[in-house]
């Protein structure tokens, strides 16, 4: 980003708050969830309001926010990305910066379980609510929904997250459910990634809410990708985890994973913003190139 477009957003945000929602308002929204291959290509950025700034060796990697909007820009001008998931902070740059024409917009609504502190399964809804997520017209939110059989909290979490799945589908907007069976353990919260596990998180997440029309999941890549995915007839999206050295192991475990009928597509973060070698045009076309 030049030094004139930053000013110009820094100025927008002191002098014309309004702005924001104007962007919005004026935003070309997509004709349909999927892109020309058929399948949904999302970038995910909603980390930094979770405290999670690194990404691969790079511990306050995503601290950086012009540098963090200058990967996502360049993203979601890839052929082949139709899609970007965040909070507030971060869609509203995006709006301010015209980077959202034609793209499925999708906000990140609880983020209260900070990574690493000691309330972090106590996940509250900091961010987007379903009536800001219409008023944005934007189409769809997105929830964290960590479920630790040893922890009363999840509870709390599982409830809120079934009245945000409720709440959007009244109003006809897609729900991004991101269920996992998770443990604390040395001081921190650890999900559990097998099969097994999984087939039970996705169990419980497809029953959140007064209707599953509108639930879609996201969900890790886990061996028996099979047997996890069999557990519901709900969309889902797989996530693309931590950057990894092995870009091309990812790779094909992606495409594995999109073999499966529920699969329609990916919502990838850090491995595509920060790849190893920090091609980001490079690590994107390669990964629109598995759907």
């Amino acid at each position: 980003m030049d030094d004139d477009r930053f000013r110009e957003l820094i100025t927008a945000r002191v002098s014309r708050p309004a702005a924001i929602a104007e962007a919005a308002a004026k935003r070309r929204r997509p004709t349909s969830l999927l892109a020309d291959h058929g399948r949904l290509m999302m970038i995910a950025a909603d980390h930094p309001a979770r405290g999670a700034l690194a990404a691969g060796s790079r511990p306050f990697a995503m601290g950086d926010r012009v540098d963090l909007l200058d990967r996502l820009v360049l993203a979601l001008s890839r052929p082949g990305v139709n899609g970007v998931l965040g909070t507030p902070d971060v869609l509203e740059d995006l709006l301010l910066l015209g980077a959202l024409d034609d793209k499925v917009v999708i906000g990140s609504m609880n983020r209260g379980g900070l990574a690493g502190t000691v309330f972090e399964l106590d996940d509250r809804f900091t961010a987007y609510d379903a009536q800001a997520i219409a008023d944005a017209g934007f189409e769809g939110g997105k929830m964290l929904t960590r479920i630790d059989p040893n922890d009363p909290a999840t509870v709390a979490t599982l409830e809120s997250c079934a009245d945000a799945v409720s709440d959007l589908a009244r109003h006809r907007l897609l729900a991004m459910v991101e269920p996992f069976i998770s443990h604390r353990a040395e001081g921190r919260v650890r999900n559990e990634l097998t099969a097994d596990a999984m087939v039970l998180a996705n169990a419980i997440a497809a029953g959140l809410g007064s209707t599953s029309a509108y639930t879609w999941l996201k969900v890790p890549i886990v061996d028996e990708m099979e047997r996890a995915m069999a557990a519901t007839t709900l969309p889902a999206l797989i996530l693309g985890g931590e950057v990894a050295e092995d870009q091309q192991a990812t790779f094909a475990n992606w495409q594995k994973a999109l073999a499966l009928p529920t699969v329609q597509g990916l919502v990838i973060g850090r491995s595509l913003l920060y790849p190893p070698g920090d091609d980001v045009a490079a690590a994107v076309d390669t990964a629109v190139g598995l759907l």
